[in-house]
């Protein structure tokens, strides 16, 4: 029933809108408003982004669900290092290993370092992990065709803001950045034990044994991929209207300044709030139009923070705390993607 509850909204919302659509056809209004020639741009750009990003979206989907019913944070927790410098590359690393979205991240490492995981080390795979993995890594290259370089200094600029991010917290961070003072921390831990046998309860409910786990699978990929998907649809709308809109003109005075296109994409990344193993096709969109560390910002600054990932962060950890890291990786980032500009891209 759930499954049927599920898929039929949208079933029955895209019935309506084609039913619409051909109500309008019958009066020659859509023949009239398609024939529009921004129109057609808008149509063009809209659903080949969507196309080319449902593929790597589809396979995250899939890699989380696996992860989330088969690796248990315990698992996670016991092949931690005590090192901080390995620790730093083992939570900017992990993200080859757990290919997680970053949607799910955040709760998944709140509750890693409520049972002992280092806080600077789960801050950093936050951070790292929507980025430097194997997913994100193959959506790029195949974005950027011709210019491969971008999928390899993607890597580099995020691996290396992140590395200096842990440093830097291991550094000054002198106690736990969650909200969660000490007193109401083992309520808490009663809460998280509550949560997950209710998680466990629920996908028992599937049934039992090896093939309840396929069914529990199955059933948090098709939430998760809703759940991207209308990030996905969203942007890819936002980005289809304005390069259809926009005057170029006015787009090609602002790539014209280094410092402010990169600012200007780090900030539309924030507001687009796209998905990590989708975000490279909005950005390949925009090749030509701006320079190589401006898409280079976007990819890197966009997964690290967005609109929903900030309100995720500031639910979890203090204020402060977040606030001082994001100002920490705009700075890093924007200044990470100039010089790489001038020295990997040589403009």
């Amino acid at each position: 029933m759930n499954f049927i509850y599920r898929l039929g909204m949208p079933l029955l919302a895209a019935g309506c809108l084609i039913m619409l659509a051909q109500i309008l056809n019958m009066g020659g209004m859509t023949d009239m408003i398609v024939s529009n020639p921004s129109v057609q741009s808008f149509k063009i750009l809209f659903i080949s982004i969507i196309l080319e990003a449902f593929p790597f979206i589809l396979l995250g989907v899939f890699v989380s669900a696996i992860l989330q019913v088969f690796v248990s944070d315990a698992t996670i927790a016991r092949i931690t290092p005590k090192n901080p410098i390995i620790g730093v590359l083992f939570g900017s690393l992990l993200g080859l290993l757990l290919p997680l979205c970053e949607c799910g991240m955040i709760p998944v490492v709140r509750r890693l370092i409520r049972k002992g995981m280092p806080a600077y080390i789960g801050i950093v795979f936050i951070f790292a992990g929507p980025i430097i993995n194997p997913v994100v890594f193959t959506s790029t290259f195949t974005a950027f065709r011709s210019q491969p370089v971008m999928a390899y200094t993607r890597m580099g600029l995020a691996l290396a803001v992140c590395i200096a991010l842990g440093l830097v917290l291991y550094r000054f961070m002198k106690k736990s950045p969650l909200k969660l003072d000490a007193l109401s921390l083992a309520a808490a831990n009663n809460k998280d034990l509550t949560d997950l046998d209710s998680y466990g309860h629920t996908h028992n409910s599937h049934g039992t044994g090896f093939r309840g786990r396929i069914v529990a699978t199955l059933s948090h990929a098709s939430d998760e991929f809703f759940d991207i998907g209308k990030y996905l649809i969203m942007g890819s709308f936002i980005t289809a209207v304005v390069q259809t809109l926009l005057d170029r003109s006015l787009l090609a005075t602002i790539s014209s300044e280094p410092v402010i296109s990169n600012m200007f994409m780090m900030g539309f990344a924030f507001a687009l709030s796209l998905c990590s193993t989708s975000d490279a096709f909005v950005a390949s969109s925009f090749n030509g139009i701006f320079g190589p560390g401006a898409l280079l910002a976007f990819l890197v600054f966009g997964p690290m923070v967005d609109m929903k990932s900030m309100l995720m962060l500031l639910a979890s950890f203090r204020t402060k705390v977040v606030i001082a890291i994001i100002l920490f990786l705009f700075v890093a980032i924007l200044c990470g993607s100039i010089i790489a500009e001038k020295l990997v891209f040589h403009t």
